[in-house]
């Protein structure tokens, strides 16, 4: 009898590691291929923000402009009429949509990277503030995540203000392209849009624009410095030699359209081993600095101006200084400001 129980609690103990072990092996049958398709769920979200900027608008042009030649003329009819119609909206803020800033996509967006936000200091809803946020990067990932949706938990962290990232004007000058910026609270980043947002308890999120100070002073908007780690790190980017005749057309051009064209390259779309425009998988880290507080006068001296730029650029480096060795840097890493 005693040999009969010895027997079947081992077979029971043979049956329990089979369950097991099935168990097992069904679970990692079952979450390989949901694993693999979360990552090209990332790589899509990422892939559509990029070709938005490249390409959508031109092919949002080029359909309107073939549908008018088609039975199905009304359509683009009746959108350029209302383009037309909505022409300032852009200039007024735009037409933030909650919903859209929650898509799912950029929960897949936020975690190709990954991109995650960092609050140091209590920002007052009762105050304006003008976020400068640095470096912009390429594509400006990390400002796009954390202040163009609310995937990061922007509202929660800082409930009470209301971000709007800018972009150049000539964005909002294509067709479906500006309905799709401005959902995301994104808006023009000209002297109108700013002082409308400003006058409305805004938040403007600029990146590294000039005169930015000279804004603060007129609105006594707030100034907050903002680092994003690792956002130069996402491409690898050709840097020409400073009087080089490719520099000075970089910089020609920049004058020209606003922005210095570049070139650079990351990993490819189906290969992390091979070149292509998909960026690579890189922490980027943004930290949201301390508030320096800035009084409203209408029309600020020169030497004042300097003097809060000043006030600004030694934060920025404070800022850097504190958290470049938690997010990857080296101690003897300096920030160079041109």
């Amino acid at each position: 009898m005693g040999i009969l129980k010895t027997i079947l609690a081992a077979y029971s103990g043979v049956l329990r590691t089979w369950s097991n072990s099935a168990m097992q092996d069904r679970s990692t049958a079952l979450r390989g291929p949901k694993i693999q398709l979360e990552k090209h769920l990332r790589v899509i979200s990422v892939l559509q923000w990029i070709l938005s900027f490249l390409i959508m608008g031109a092919a949002c042009t080029a359909a309107l402009i073939y549908l008018f030649c088609t039975d199905f003329w009304l359509i683009p009819a009746l959108y350029t009429l209302w383009f037309i119609y909505d022409w300032n909206t852009p200039k007024q803020a735009g037409r933030r949509a909650s919903w859209v800033r929650n898509w799912t996509i950029w929960t897949y967006f936020r975690d190709y990277f990954p991109i995650r936000l960092v609050k140091t200091h209590n920002l007052s809803p009762s105050r304006n503030y003008i976020f400068g946020y640095h470096p912009h990067g390429i594509f400006c990932f990390g400002a796009f995540c954390n202040f163009g949706t609310d995937v990061n938990g922007f509202l929660k962290e800082f409930p009470g203000i209301r971000p709007f990232v800018t972009t150049l004007a000539g964005n909002f000058w294509m067709p479906i392209v500006r309905d799709y910026l401005m959902s995301v609270g994104i808006c023009p980043v000209t002297r109108t849009t700013i002082d409308y947002i400003l006058s409305q308890n805004g938040t403007v999120v600029l990146k590294n624009r000039k005169g930015f100070v000279k804004v603060a002073l007129q609105k006594g908007a707030d100034l907050v410095p903002v680092y994003s780690f690792g956002e130069n790190e996402v491409y690898r980017q050709l840097v020409f030699e400073e009087g080089s005749q490719w520099r000075r057309l970089q910089e020609k051009a920049q004058k020209l359209l606003g922005f210095a064209p570049c070139l650079f390259h990351g990993r490819g779309l189906f290969s992390p081993e091979s070149w292509g425009f998909m960026p690579y998988c890189k922490p980027i880290t943004s930290v949201v600095g301390q508030p320096i507080t800035v009084p409203k006068i209408e029309n600020p001296s020169k030497e004042v101006v300097d003097r809060y730029h000043t006030m600004y650029m030694d934060s920025l480096r404070e800022l850097f200084d504190k958290y470049k060795t938690q997010f990857g840097l080296k101690e003897s890493e300096v920030l160079m400001i041109l």
